[in-house]
């Protein structure tokens, strides 16, 4: 992970931000599209950015928010193709994606940064004015798919 330019620079692929992104991804979920809406900060624009990489890296993935509570209404964004690919949780400091077999890919580029220790979850954390690296991130996406298509045949 990188830190996002300070000044005006010009962005990269790998760079979040919601003035790039698409309106709307294909096979859009009006949950996810409201929770964007209602977060209106930072994390939304990681949330739209992290969404448009998924769609490019997993075109036929499904997405829903799940797990919905009084204390999180909107519940939380998950992406599945033959199973949950990851989740998109939003904190007050950092937006967590959280790969449901994440300790079961490789991952060469180090994104995982969270939940290291457990034998099956891994995840990302994003803080405010950092950038994930589109190439690595989509690689995962497609490892994550891969992994759930074996785990179906077994």
């Amino acid at each position: 992970m990188t830190n996002k330019p300070k000044s005006n620079e010009s962005k990269t692929d790998a760079t979040l931000n919601a003035s790039t992104a698409p309106e709307s991804p294909p096979m859009t979920s009006a949950q996810i599209d409201e929770k964007i809406r209602s977060l209106g900060d930072w994390r939304a624009e990681t949330l739209i950015g992290v969404r448009r990489l998924i769609h490019e890296a997993v075109p036929e993935i499904e997405e829903d928010c799940k797990w919905a509570k009084p204390t999180n209404p909107l519940g939380v964004p998950t992406w599945s193709c033959a199973g949950i690919i990851c989740t998109g949780e939003t904190y007050k400091e950092i937006v967590k994606l959280t790969f449901a077999r994440g300790a079961s890919l490789n991952d060469p580029q180090g994104l995982f940064n969270s939940s290291l220790e457990g034998n099956t979850r891994r995840a990302i954390d994003l803080r405010e004015g950092e950038s994930l690296g589109a190439e690595a991130f989509k690689g995962l996406l497609e490892a994550a798919v891969a992994e759930n298509q074996l785990s179906c045949k077994k």
